[in-house]
């Protein structure tokens, strides 16, 4: 009988409320539909506590929808605890990236730390998710086509692991 280990995966956002949970919510389907929910813990959290306990913004949850996900997750701040608990953290840009490596202990929790972009396989040219808090619909449509694509690439990647 295999005991395959579990890998954890925390997506980080700006205020855990659009890319984060919807990373979130894509890598888990993603993993529901191959099978491997087993192998995986999903969860999201963001830099700031502005929504801390909310829904996600009900425009991503919209715009979800549509292509069949369930954003659901409550908005919750990144912890240095968090790197004891997860494996791969993965931030949507620049900026999540520099906030979460201000806080990492140690070279084990540098290494944890990722960009979204760097499993991108289709939108390769894109160097962040950017944030649609401020934008329309084709903000939003543009990060779930990026986490969509960045999910797989993710998904593939932990399966070489």
């Amino acid at each position: 009988m295999s005991h395959e280990k579990q890998l954890s995966l925390l997506f980080i956002c700006l205020g855990n409320i659009c890319r984060s949970p919807a990373a979130e919510g894509i890598m888990k389907q993603l993993v529901e539909k191959r099978g491997l929910s087993h192998r995986f813990y999903i969860d999201s959290a963001g830099i700031g506590r502005w929504h801390i306990g909310q829904l996600p913004d009900a425009r991503m949850r919209k715009h979800g929808a549509r292509r069949g996900y369930l954003f659901d997750s409550r908005a919750r701040v990144f912890t240095p605890a968090d790197f004891d608990t997860f494996d791969l953290i993965i931030v949507m840009d620049d900026e999540n990236y520099e906030d979460i490596i201000y806080k990492v202990r140690n070279d084990e929790d540098k290494a944890k730390v990722h960009r979204m972009t760097e499993y991108l396989q289709k939108y390769k040219h894109y160097d962040s998710v950017p944030d649609p808090y401020y934008e329309g619909p084709d903000g939003f449509e543009l990060v779930l086509d990026l986490l969509e694509d960045g999910c797989q690439g993710l998904l593939d990647a932990c399966l070489q692991i």
